[in-house]
């Protein structure tokens, strides 16, 4: 099982860093992407991490989950990589599922690939959930997809991830060993 959570210079850092943390604790092999041509990514608190890999060394084709933090200028970055998109286009067609928390919900409206589902973003950015109903929770599994509001989440977030790819009873391990 395989997750890529995709680095843009200015990612909020608890989006990615805990679902990285949390999908590792639960064996999922999670590989960090840079989308840029350096592996060093500065998040939104200029906050460096070293990606795993570049866009362009990895190979989508085997991967179970493509994940977005939000954060600024880090949503506007991954949502300005057209080779991101088009992978996310394709993984989303192939009926794999596709995270987002914060304002990179709006990546996948504008792809509109929230059509007829249930999301949620961070407050402000709805318009942008294009054929979503805008839900009211913190967390939102509709079909492939799974949204998230804000950083405040991130725990949840990842572990709604954890859930559909390995179950509740994955989710209810680190629960416990999180002491969440």
């Amino acid at each position: 099982m395989t997750a890529y959570i995709f680095l843009a210079d200015g990612f909020e850092e608890i989006e990615a860093i805990t679902p990285i943390d949390i999908l590792r604790r639960a064996g999922i092999q999670t590989v960090t992407v840079s989308i840029s041509e350096s592996l060093r990514v500065v998040g939104a608190h200029h906050i460096a991490v070293e990606a795993d890999c570049l866009f362009s060394q990895c190979d989508f084709a085997e991967a179970d989950a493509l994940i977005l933090p939000g954060g600024q200028p880090g949503t506007t970055n991954l949502g300005a990589h057209q080779q991101l998109l088009d992978q996310l286009k394709r993984h989303f067609d192939a009926g794999k599922l596709t995270a987002a928390i914060c304002a990179a919900p709006s990546i996948l409206g504008k792809l509109n690939l929230l059509n007829g589902k249930e999301a949620i973003c961070y407050p402000g950015v709805e318009s942008a959930l294009q054929g979503a109903t805008i839900s009211e929770n913190k967390v939102v599994k509709s079909g492939n997809t799974i949204t998230a509001k804000a950083a405040g989440v991130a725990i949840e977030f990842a572990l709604e991830v954890v859930a559909t790819l390995k179950g509740n009873e994955e989710v209810q391990k680190i629960a416990r060993a999180i002491y969440f």
